[in-house]
């Protein structure tokens, strides 16, 4: 059933998650916060989960959280200029808890005699 629009609305109403949502916290200074991502264009979001497996799907099952509705989510993160809400994100991340490859910093592979940057 498709939802109508109200008369005065200028804009067709947007369906949200029903029921609260499961929201990544960490630590803060006052007790926990929200923890806020960015999008693949470096925009930043928050994030919440429809379920906890979900959750710890993305984060692990370690990550913290916490039950707000989509509303109060947005009205803890708009002071923070995060407008953005990403529910049920596929993260592009290393997977929890498989190793992480270490990168070589490109200055100790390149070799500078190797190109004439210096002589000897």
């Amino acid at each position: 059933m498709a939802e109508t629009q109200c008369g005065e609305d200028p804009e067709p109403s947007e369906p949200g998650p029903a029921g609260p949502l499961f929201v990544p916290v960490r630590p803060g200074p006052a007790g926990c916060v929200a923890r806020l991502f960015r999008t693949p264009v470096g925009g930043r979001t928050a994030v919440a989960f429809t379920t906890p497996q979900r959750l710890s799907a993305a984060l692990g099952d370690r990550q913290a959280w916490i039950r707000l509705s989509e509303p109060a989510l947005r009205t803890l993160t708009e002071p923070l200029g995060v407008r953005e809400v990403t529910v049920d994100p596929r993260l592009a991340a290393h997977p929890v808890g498989a190793p992480r490859r270490r990168l070589t910093p490109a200055w100790r592979t390149w070799d500078p005699r190797a190109v004439g940057a210096l002589t000897a």
